[in-house]
Parts: structure tokens; C-alpha cells; sequence
């Protein structure tokens, strides 16, 4: 169990560590105070048996009796106001031979005695006793104390680690029920009896599997539909092969050839939006930083690589509004990738010889970027349907793999962007209008 990485193994040394500190500091706590009561109460028997010495009568010692050994930790001296011994107890401990009125402290026989001396006109008392045996008292005192909270550590002990098992076994319940899983088991994890601190953690691992199921469903949904879609342009370059094959004229085989080149372009094309679709959303998902973008600089290289497109149609493409020093939050190829598909779908519907402009507005509230054209539009009723996959407007003229819309909401979408189809009222035809957040860079 490592205590650095292990939640439990951290909580029960923590844990553990301030029982032994806490049993430890008590046990100071008690010995200092039990000194702190000795020294009180053996001053107090000190002083009083001072006083009682004091009366005068007359002490005789017997210098002819042995010293007692265990007699040392008391000593009563008395002396005369000439300096004349009169009495001393019975023991080994050699005290100076002068008495500083009241309490004091002397080091004497590699000890140290608390002494208390009193003073009368007829004699002078001294009584000292052995510091060590206040010491030996409180320490016995305090291990009295100390005595039942060292029996009980132990009990505490194990309490703490019941404890601490117990609240962190809906944890090992929850790692379990994710390490049995198989990889496309997406379903939520039990939330029952988690803890507080823990429940915010598994729903939002709930939340992130309902996600990562949500994009797994429209991923198979994606690759069903291209399956799907890429069916008929596959048939349709098999059918012109052979028609090819058969051709047996000289006019045949250039029309049968210039058919399979269109259905290749348009595989081609279908096969490229698709690839920059998934790109798109793998780029989303990844979730890469933000820079600062000029989306003005972005515009400029849009129009100048779709003129060439648009002059072979006669279309006016042009700039028709741009605020200076416009940028975004953005991905600068994610960005250049959602301008072309604008224009070119709008050049794509635009009949022959009308016009497609591109206004781009800042305010404090944030960047407008609009695309019109003069085409036909988009019924009110057929914009929402519009940014499906492969979802083209019926009757539509144009060719197209119906996956330009979904690539710029896409795209827009990642970037906080809302976007909007309307009718274009100067123009007449369809109106796309993506409207960016005020830009935060976050570093």
C-alpha cells in the first residue's frame, strides 16, 4: 500500500499518525500538569512543616545514628541566629550552608532540591526535598491518565480502519463495475450509496459515457449513410464502364467517356466531403486550443480561390462589406475549410450570371460572417432539414453530395458559433449568416 498514491492507504496513516500525536501530546499535557499539582501540594507540605518547626522548642540530633539512604528526598536543617547548627536530619544529602528566605532552587549531589527556609528571632528553618521525587509522582500520575488512552488506541485503531474500509468500499464497487465492462458497454455506473465527494466524479463519468455513446451512434449512423450513398456513384461508374465497353462508334465512346469522368469527380467529391467531415469532428472531439483568427484574411483567400469557379459561371463573387481587423476563437483551416463550403454552395445554386457577396461585421457583442446569393433559396420549412447528412432539397438542379451544410454546422458548432439561414433581402436568394461569440483566447 503506497501512502502517496493510495486514498485509503493515506487516510489510515493520516489518521493513525494523529491518534499516536494526540496520545502523545495528552500524555505531555497530563505529565506537566500532574508536576505542575505536585509541586503545588509538596510546597504547600513543605511550608507548612516549616512553620510547625519554627516554635522554638528544642531539636537534638543524634550524629551517632546512620544515615538512612531512603531518607534523602526531605531535609530539615535549623539553625541558630548565630549560624550555630542546631538540627539536620538524618540523611546523606549535603545542602549549603545558608538558607535564602522562602522558596528556591539549589543544585547540590548531582540533583537538583526545592527548598523553603523561614525565619524567626530565635532560629532559622530550612526544610528541602528532592526534585526527582515530584517528578517520579507526576510521571505516576500522568501514566495513570495516559494508562486507559494507551489501552484504547489500538480499539481506535482498528475502528478507524473499519471505518475508512467501509467508506471507501462503494469506490472499489465502482472500479469494478468499470473494469468488468466490455469496450462497447456504455451504460451509466450505480450511483447507489456513493459518497458525497465521490457521487460528482461518477456522474460525470455517466455523462461522459453518454456522450462518448452519443457520438459512437451517430459515428455508425455516419458510416451506414456514406455506405449507403457511395452505392450509387459506384453503380453509376460501373453502368458508364460498361457503356464504355459497348461503345462502338468513335461519338459514343467520348460520350460514354465524358460521363465517367463526371461520376468520378462526383465520387471524388462525395469520398472529399466525407473525409472532411470526419475530420472535423475528430478535430472537435479532441478538443485542440483555440487561436486568434482573422477571419478578414480567411475571406480574402476564400474569394480568391473560388474566382476562377465563379467567372466560368458569370457570377459576380465579391466582398461586398468587411470591418477591418475581424478575428475570432477559431481554428484557422477548420474555419478556411467552412468559407469555401459557403461559397461554393452558394456558387453552386446561384444561376448563371448572378451574384454571391460576403459581408463580414463586428460589434461588441461579437463577429457576423453572411454569405448571399441570388438562387432559388431554401424554403422555411426545408432549413432545418438542410444540415442532415446527405440531405438534398428536392428538385434541386445542382449536384452536390448534400454534405456541405453539415460540414459548416459542424464546424461552427465547435466553435460556438450559431448559424442561420434566412432570405437574403437584397439579393433575393438564400442568406447564410454565422454569428461568432466575442473571442476568448484561453491560454
Amino acid at each position: 500500500m503506497k501512502v502517496t498514491h493510495s486514498l485509503r492507504g493515506r487516510l489510515l496513516w493520516f489518521l493513525l499518525a494523529a491518534i499516536i500525536m494526540a496520545a502523545l501530546a495528552q500524555a505531555s499535557i497530563a505529565y506537566r500538569s500532574a508536576l505542575y499539582d505536585a509541586d503545588e501540594i509538596f510546597d504547600y507540605h513543605m511550608q507548612q512543616m516549616a512553620l510547625s518547626l519554627r516554635s522554638g522548642a528544642p531539636l537534638q540530633n543524634q550524629a551517632e545514628t546512620p544515615a538512612d539512604p531512603a531518607n534523602n528526598d526531605l531535609v530539615v536543617q535549623v539553625w541558630t541566629p548565630d549560624g550555630v547548627q542546631v538540627f539536620r536530619s538524618i540523611t546523606r544529602a549535603e545542602l549549603p550552608q545558608r538558607a535564602v528566605l522562602g522558596f528556591s532552587n539549589v543544585k547540590a549531589n548531582g540533583t537538583t532540591y526545592r527548598i523553603f527556609s523561614v525565619q524567626t528571632s530565635s532560629q532559622t528553618v530550612q526544610v528541602a526535598q528532592d526534585m526527582a521525587v515530584r517528578k517520579r509522582m507526576a510521571g505516576s500520575l500522568a501514566l495513570r491518565t495516559v494508562g486507559p488512552i494507551a489501552l484504547m488506541a489500538p480499539i481506535l485503531m482498528l475502528v478507524v480502519w473499519w471505518v475508512v474500509s467501509g467508506s471507501l468500499a462503494p469506490v472499489a464497487r465502482v472500479r469494478k463495475q468499470v473494469a468488468a465492462r466490455q469496450a462497447d458497454d456504455l451504460s451509466p455506473v450505480s450511483e447507489a450509496g456513493l459518497p458525497d465527494e465521490v457521487q460528482p466524479l461518477v456522474q460525470e463519468l455517466n455523462l461522459l459515457f453518454g456522450r462518448v455513446k452519443t457520438a459512437f451512434e451517430a459515428q455508425q449512423h455516419f458510416v451506414a449513410d456514406a455506405a449507403h450513398e457511395l452505392r450509387t456513384p459506384l453503380a453509376a461508374l460501373k453502368l458508364q464502364v460498361l457503356s464504355l465497353e459497348r461503345a462502338g462508334c468513335a461519338d459514343s465512346r467520348s460520350v460514354a467517356i465524358g460521363r465517367l469522368g463526371a461520376g468520378i469527380e462526383r465520387a471524388t467529391r462525395l469520398v472529399e466531403q466525407l473525409l472532411v467531415l470526419a475530420r472535423q469532428e475528430a478535430s472537435a472531439a479532441s478538443g485542440d486550443a483555440m487561436q486568434p483568427v482573422d477571419l478578414g484574411e480567411l475571406v480574402k483567400r476564400t474569394l480568391g480561390d473560388l474566382s476562377g469557379a465563379a467567372q466560368a459561371r458569370k457570377i459576380d463573387l465579391g466582398l461586398h462589406h468587411a470591418d477591418p481587423a475581424v478575428s475570432v476563437a477559431g481554428q484557422g483551416e477548420a474555419l478556411l475549410i467552412m468559407l469555401r463550403n459557403l461559397v461554393d454552395n452558394a456558387l453552386k445554386y446561384t444561376p448563371a450570371g448572378g451574384t454571391v457577396d460576403v459581408e463580414l461585421r463586428s460589434s461588441p457583442l461579437g463577429v457576423t460572417l453572411a454569405v448571399e446569393d441570388s438562387g432559388p433559396g431554401i424554403s422555411p420549412e426545408e432549413r432545418e432539414r438542410v444540415f442532415n447528412r446527405f440531405y438534398r432539397v428536392p428538385g434541386s438542379a445542382a449536384a452536390g453530395s448534400g454534405l456541405g451544410l453539415a460540414i459548416i454546422k459542424s464546424i461552427a458548432e465547435h466553435h460556438g458559433a450559431r448559424l442561420v439561414l434566412d432570405q437574403s433581402a437584397r439579393l433575393g436568394g438564400l442568406c447564410v449568416r454565422v454569428e461568432f461569440p466575442v473571442a476568448v483566447i484561453k491560454t
